[in-house]
C-alpha cells in the first residue's frame, strides 16, 4: 500500500485508492470477488462498504501507480479478456476519479466459482 498521495495539490489517503479499485473491479461482469475471500465478505457486510482485501498499490518512481488485484472469478469467462477488462475498467476509474495515472494492473485469479 502506498502512503498518501499528492495529485495535483489534493491530498489522497490510500484507502480511498484501494476503494476506487475495489468499485471498479466489481462492476466488472464475471467477477465474483474480490481479497482474501475466507473474510473479506463478511468484513465488507459489516462495514458496509467494499471489501479493499487483496489490493496491493505503490507508487513508482515515475509517479504512476501500480496496482495488484488478487480476485475469484465465476465459471464460463475467458481468463485473458476478464483480465484485459479489470485492467481497463481500474485504470479508468482511477484515472477519471482520482487524476492518476497508472503503470501497471496486475490482475491474479485466485480461484474460480460456480454461480448457484
Amino acid at each position: 500500500m502506498t502512503s498518501e498521495m499528492n495529485v495535483e495539490g489534493l491530498s489522497i489517503a490510500p484507502g480511498v485508492m484501494e476503494t476506487i479499485i475495489s468499485v471498479a473491479a466489481s462492476e466488472v461482469d464475471g467477477v465474483a470477488s474480490l481479497g482474501n475471500f475466507a473474510t473479506s465478505g463478511i468484513r465488507s457486510m459489516l462495514a458496509n462498504k467494499p471489501s479493499t482485501s487483496g489490493i496491493e498499490t505503490k507508487m513508482g518512481e515515475d509517479g504512476k501507480l501500480y496496482v495488484a488485484v488478487h480476485v475469484e472469478v465465476y465459471y464460463g469467462y475467458v481468463l485473458p479478456e476478464l483480465a484485459a477488462a479489470l485492467r481497463c475498467a481500474i485504470a479508468e476509474s482511477l484515472a477519471t476519479q482520482a487524476g492518476v495515472e497508472v503503470s501497471a494492473v496486475d490482475v491474479y485469479i485466485d480461484g474460480i466459482q460456480f454461480k448457484s
